[in-house]
């Protein structure tokens, strides 16, 4: 009887401790992906760090902002592109990579259509290529069906922080108005 009582005794600390161990890592596990994935860009803005980003409507990308280069490409509509010479300030730079880094730009991000039951014509269309440390990420997204993730509009709210930045300056002040629009 007391053998018995024993091996109960042991199997009942073997299920009580083997039921909680797995939850407990798994949860470990969970956290310490996460805290990769928000560690994974430095808090301060490293000296290796550019961006270009694309966009437009449809697969028509004509604006460019590329700070590789230093040039700023305004679509024009029925009249072509044109493009300046702008270099962004270093707070400038320094701001857009604290949007950056608060929306984990080199994390994963859900980029694919949320629901495609609904499109819109016409529609936009992002192409971002960011440097961080010669780390190279390139991330694509399009705002063609009526739902979007929060990594989309995410991505949307950094390009019009950074498309706002560039409209300040008089080199882009001087570029021509663009004539006609896309349907």
């Amino acid at each position: 009887m007391k053998r018995i009582g024993s091996l109960l005794f042991v199997i009942l600390i073997i299920i009580v401790g083997c039921g909680k161990e797995p939850e407990m890592n798994a949860v470990t596990s969970i956290e310490q992906e996460s805290a990769r994935q928000q560690n994974k860009m430095p808090k301060e803005m490293p000296g290796t760090f550019d961006f270009m980003v694309r966009f437009g409507y449809g697969t028509v990308n004509k604006n460019e902002i590329n700070t590789f280069q230093d040039t700023v490409t305004k679509d024009l509509i029925m009249n072509g592109t044109a493009t300046a010479q702008i270099t962004l300030t270093k707070e400038e730079m320094r701001s857009i990579y604290g949007k950056m880094r608060d929306i984990n730009i080199m994390g994963e991000k859900e980029l694919g259509a949320a629901n495609q039951t609904c499109e819109r014509v016409p529609y936009g269309e992002d192409i971002w290529e960011v440097n961080i440390n010669g780390e190279t990420k390139t991330l694509t997204w399009t705002d063609r069906y009526c739902a979007q993730t929060s990594d989309m509009e995410q991505l949307l709210e950094l390009r019009n922080f950074v498309e706002q930045i560039v409209k300040t300056k008089e080199e882009y002040k001087k570029l021509p108005e663009s004539e006609g629009g896309y349907e």
